[in-house]
C-alpha cells in the first residue's frame, strides 16, 4: 500500500511537470532546406543511427561526442567535435553553421539526482538562439507528461519509479526547458528502446502507447522518425509519442 501510494503520487508528478501537447497541426513543409545538422548523443545507441541515417540522406552532419574514439570518421560529410553538454563554450563551437539540432543525449547516472539532460538541453538551446539556428528535434520518452502511464505496466509500474526515478524527473525539466524556448521545436517521445531493425511507418500521435503491454520501438524507427521531423510541421512545439 504505501508503495502504491508512493508510485500514484511520483506518476502525478511527472504528469504535472512533463509537457503537455496541443492538438498537431496540419502537415506541411517547413519552407526551408536543412543540409547541415548537430547531433548530440551521437555516441548513444539512437545517436550512432542518427548519424548514420543522416549521412544517408546526404547531410552534412556535426557529431558532438564525449570521447572521439567511440564514433568513426571515415566520411568526409562527418565532423567530430569532442566536447561536453554541460560546457557552452563546446556547443558555440559546433552550432556555428548548423541548419538543425538533433538530441538524442542520455546517460548512465540512474540513481542520483542529476540535470545533465535539462541543463544540456538548455545549453544547447541558448547556443542556438545565438547562432540562429531554428529547429531542435529532441528525443525523450513516453511515460512523462500527457503520456505517462503509456510505457505499460512493467516500466509504469517498476522501471520508472524504481529504476529511471531520477532520470525521469530530468526528463520532465528537459522538457519544459525545450517548452519555454524560442525556436521551432519537437519532441519525440519514443517507447522502450531495442536494437531491432528499421521496420518503417511506426504508430506516432499524442496517444500512441499502452498502458498494459509494454510500448517499443526500434531505435533504427526512432532515428528515421526524428529526422523526418526535419521536414514536417506536423508535430511543431509538441511532443509526440513513437512505439512500433
Amino acid at each position: 500500500m504505501v508503495y502504491l501510494l508512493c508510485y500514484i503520487g511520483y506518476a502525478v508528478a511527472l504528469a504535472r511537470a512533463g509537457h503537455h501537447s496541443r492538438v498537431p497541426i496540419a502537415n506541411k513543409a517547413p519552407g526551408r532546406s536543412y543540409s547541415r545538422v548537430l547531433i548530440v548523443g551521437a555516441t548513444g545507441g539512437t545517436g550512432r543511427m542518427l548519424v548514420a541515417q543522416a549521412l544517408d540522406r546526404g547531410l552534412r552532419v556535426t557529431a558532438l561526442v564525449r570521447d572521439r574514439s567511440r564514433l568513426e570518421t571515415d566520411n568526409p560529410h562527418l565532423t567530430v567535435i569532442q566536447g561536453d553538454v554541460l560546457d557552452p563554450s563546446t556547443l558555440e563551437a559546433a552550432m556555428t553553421g548548423q541548419d538543425a539540432v538533433l538530441s538524442a543525449l542520455g546517460h548512465k547516472r540512474f540513481f542520483g539526482p542529476t540535470r545533465i539532460l535539462s541543463e544540456g538541453s538548455r545549453n544547447i538551446l541558448r547556443a542556438m538562439e545565438v547562432h540562429k539556428v531554428p529547429r531542435l528535434v529532441c528525443e525523450t520518452s513516453l511515460g512523462i507528461g500527457d503520456s505517462v502511464g503509456r510505457m505499460g505496466v512493467y516500466y509504469s509500474l517498476f522501471v520508472i519509479p524504481v529504476i529511471l526515478a531520477f532520470y525521469f524527473w530530468d526528463k520532465t525539466r528537459q522538457e519544459q526547458v525545450i517548452a519555454r524556448s524560442h525556436v521551432e521545436w519537437v519532441i519525440v517521445r519514443p517507447g522502450a528502446l531495442t536494437n531491432g531493425p528499421k521496420r518503417g511507418h511506426p504508430r506516432h500521435g499524442p496517444s500512441v502507447g499502452s498502458y498494459i503491454l509494454t510500448a517499443s520501438i526500434s531505435r533504427a524507427d526512432v532515428s528515421e522518425f526524428m529526422l523526418d521531423q526535419l521536414e514536417s510541421d506536423t508535430y511543431l512545439r509538441s511532443a509526440v509519442g513513437v512505439c512500433s
